[in-house]
């Protein structure tokens, strides 16, 4: 089917014949056009069929809980890909409208014989590529663009644990983690193509967020920038300082992952390239990058019901219920929670942080969300504050790492039980002093405080609220 893409990682997903029109290539997820197995894969059918290939991207008009700061983010990295696009001869399309509307006309339109789609997890994306195939009579495939290993070879089944699957992914890594061709332009122009190019329109269609956020830069080139300055700056001490948000070791390139502004298998290669790094250091790294990300995909893909408590483990699940009705210390309001005004100032801070910069450190992420839980009453109410919390105003929202994370922190999935106390049955306990014997929690707060302070931001609750 393909010389340069493993055969595993492309799927038939329907019966309808190969057209003599353009090949198509639906951009969701993957907002990228190097180092993008979907994209090379459409470019070599369009190759082989001697047609024009076009990009089509789909704005929706709402998603999930998306605000402006993603929106923005988005948009502005879509800009760089569309240039790119054109100076590769290949037309981009944007367009707004809901995909399952949108994107058969557009097909009807340029009389397309090819659909290339990217595979993701989430149950709106599924509904949207059976609606559009419900109203497509064309050849469609879709491609995993997004997992180093596919998810769908990786495992027949939803993963346990991350242990259950790394040695699955291990055994097949050597067959998929390669480097990626070099694209070249494509030799077939549509007449219109002029016309036929979109810009991308930066009017935004949500609301403004809580807080003004102070966005990093996105877009591809800015993607890789951050990959080389991680490498050469703080991939040496990872190992050492992961889990410490005061120490600044983290690679940044979540939202860049997210949005697809660079691929997760060109970060490998490079980290697996790079001399003089220390094993420990590389290896905790592509623990996260690979096994721990191509878990979420796991979880996502084989459970329907990925951010809903009927998904947690029946170990975890018992013991919520049993212990759904505890007292607790403390209770407050989605808004309390939204504007970071808890007794507790290191939670505050955490919630500030994502506020103000789109971003949490992860060993924050688990002890914010666990919080949730103990401050909410009762588990059902706690996912769904942690959900709209994480959606709303993280970049990378809105993805199987995330959902997957929530339900690590509130419900157990992945993890074991543990000793059995109040509020959170045996689900793993985090605490304001486990922190404090992690890490300098004054100095974090201190950090964050100053750092609403200069962006104009009003934030009392790290002074900490009375109870």
């Amino acid at each position: 089917m393909s010389t340069q893409i493993h055969k595993s990682r492309i799927q038939v997903i329907n019966d309808a014949e190969t057209g003599p029109g353009p090949v198509v290539y639906w951009m969701s997820r993957e907002q990228r056009l190097e180092d993008n197995w979907a994209l090379i894969f459409a470019k070599e059918r369009a190759t082989q069929s001697k047609t024009p290939l076009y990009i089509v991207f789909c704005l929706v008009p709402k998603f999930l809980h998306a605000g402006k700061r993603q929106y923005e983010f988005m948009l502005r990295g879509l800009e760089e890909t569309a240039r790119q696009a054109r100076d590769l001869n290949i037309v981009f399309l944007f367009r707004r409208g809901e995909p399952g509307e949108v994107l058969p006309e557009v097909l009807s339109r340029l009389k397309a014989g090819q659909l290339i789609l990217e595979t993701d997890p989430l149950r709106i994306k599924k509904t949207w590529k059976k609606q559009v195939l419900d109203r497509t009579n064309i050849r469609a495939y879709e491609v995993d663009a997004r997992n180093i290993v596919p998810w769908w070879t990786a495992s027949s089944k939803q993963e346990y644990a991350a242990r259950t699957i790394r040695p699955k992914i291990e055994k097949l890594l050597p067959a998929f983690l390669y480097p990626f061709p070099q694209l070249a332009p494509h030799p077939f122009s549509p007449q219109d193509m002029d016309q036929e190019n979109t810009d991308i329109s930066l009017d935004l269609p949500t609301g403004s967020s809580l807080w003004k956020v102070n966005l990093p830069t996105p877009g591809p080139a800015a993607a890789n920038r951050t990959l080389e300055d991680f490498i050469k700056k703080r991939l040496s001490t990872y190992h050492l300082h992961a889990n410490d948000p005061n120490r600044g070791v983290q690679s940044n390139l979540s939202p860049y992952l997210h949005f697809g502004q660079i691929s997760a298998q060109k970060a490998a290669l490079r980290v697996r390239e790079e001399s003089g790094i220390p094993s420990e250091a590389r290896q905790a790294f592509l623990e996260q990058l690979i096994v721990r990300r191509e878990l979420a995909e796991n979880f996502c893909a084989y459970n329907p019901e990925y951010d809903s408590l009927r998904s947690a483990p029946n170990w975890a699940g018992e013991s919520l219920d049993k212990h759904a009705h505890d007292s607790r210390e403390h209770i407050y309001s989605l808004r309390e929670f939204e504007q970071g005004m808890t007794h507790d100032p290191l939670w505050n801070a955490a919630q500030i942080e994502m506020l103000a910069t789109g971003r949490m450190h992860g060993y924050m992420r688990m002890y914010w969300a666990k919080k949730i839980l103990e401050w909410t009453p009762d588990p059902k109410t706690a996912l769904e504050y942690t959900i709209y919390l994480n959606d709303r105003y993280q970049l990378d929202g809105r993805d199987p790492n995330g959902y997957t994370g929530i339900m690590w922190s509130i419900a157990g999935v992945h993890d074991q039980g543990w000793k059995e106390r109040r509020v959170f049955g045996k689900v793993r306990y985090m605490s304001y002093a486990g922190c404090q014997r992690k890490f300098k929690v004054n100095e974090y707060i201190q950090r964050i405080k100053k750092h609403a302070q200069k962006a104009g931001f009003d934030a009392p609750g790290l002074e900490g609220k009375k109870s």
